[in-house]
């Protein structure tokens, strides 16, 4: 399989043990990254905000460049998953057409609308199939329960995202379950991380993190992952801050999503950049079983 590689800004700086995480699952299951250089951010939070038209614009011409390579886009952060398939759903509005054409046209960008974009999660459980994946596992994450935190922007407007349900949603959990994981259900799974108001109600933000973080844990989740590197920075990075506005010990682990099929797969933590975590992983590795041999 060959992809154009979307890896948005946080895994080439902060979160860039997401990158890594990312190039050795795909190295494994035989999918080939195409990147692009000059593939920009996707704007959310920011441009989306003040301009509309001018974040579908930006998105539009993201889409073009892979399609000129006759590529679908391979998306590792939930947020820039919703921007990139909010402009497809939008360029099909005549009006937003028109004027997003003719803000590509001086720069020779053409859009045409014929590349999809893919979020990790779904090429690993729809286009490589649960199956491959699972004949790949050499680290069986037994011991392991996990609970999937989802976020926002991969499952909701489920319309427009083309996404499973957005309130039962299964791809996750059934990813964990083939990696030898044990997922847990609770209803925090869904919601909101409490980013998007992170600098504008910090504790508000804090708050909202901590109750799914508990949650997850009264559920009896061993640790967390997502396939969002702003859910992560919530759920980790500030995990201090959340316990203090829920008045609880939190203490749990999360992984990024490629990080707990790598573990699977056999990377060490070192490959896997978990020392980069703010919340260490150690209790939650040490509960996973050695797998027997390959």
């Amino acid at each position: 399989m060959k992809i154009a590689y979307y890896p948005g800004c946080l895994a080439q700086e902060s979160a860039k043990e997401l990158d890594m995480a990312t190039r050795f699952v795909c190295r494994t299951l035989g999918i080939e990254l195409v990147e692009f250089p000059n593939f920009s951010c996707c704007g959310s939070g920011f441009i989306d905000e003040a301009n509309e038209a001018l974040n579908i614009a930006i998105n539009a011409r993201n889409l073009a460049i892979a399609e000129k390579a006759g590529l679908d886009v391979l998306t590792i952060c939930s947020t820039c998953q919703g921007m990139l398939q909010l402009a497809r759903v939008r360029m099909q509005d005549p009006a937003m057409r028109s004027r997003v054409d003719a803000a590509l046209k001086p720069i020779g960008i053409e859009y045409k609308g014929t590349a999809h974009v893919k979020h990790l999660l779904q090429v690993l459980t729809e286009d490589i199939g649960l199956d491959a994946v699972k004949a790949k596992v050499r680290r069986p994450l037994q011991g392991l329960k996990v609970g999937a935190f989802y976020g926002c922007h991969l499952l909701r407007p489920a319309d427009e995202m083309e996404s499973e349900s957005g309130e039962e949603p299964h791809s996750f959990e059934d990813l964990l379950s083939v990696i030898g994981a044990t997922p847990v259900d609770y209803r925090g799974r869904v919601m909101c991380c409490g980013f998007p108001i992170q600098f504008v109600k910090p504790s508000t933000a804090s708050n909202v993190a901590g109750r799914q973080i508990l949650d997850a844990k009264r559920h009896g989740a061993d640790a967390m992952a997502t396939p969002c590197p702003l859910c992560h920075l919530s759920l980790d990075a500030y995990q201090n801050k959340a316990a203090k506005e829920v008045h609880e010990h939190l203490d749990m682990p999360v992984f990024h999503l490629p990080q707990v099929v790598a573990l699977a797969f056999g990377a060490s933590p070192e490959e896997l950049g978990l020392s980069r975590h703010l919340v260490r992983t150690d209790a939650a590795l040490a509960k996973v079983r050695a797998a027997p041999p390959a």
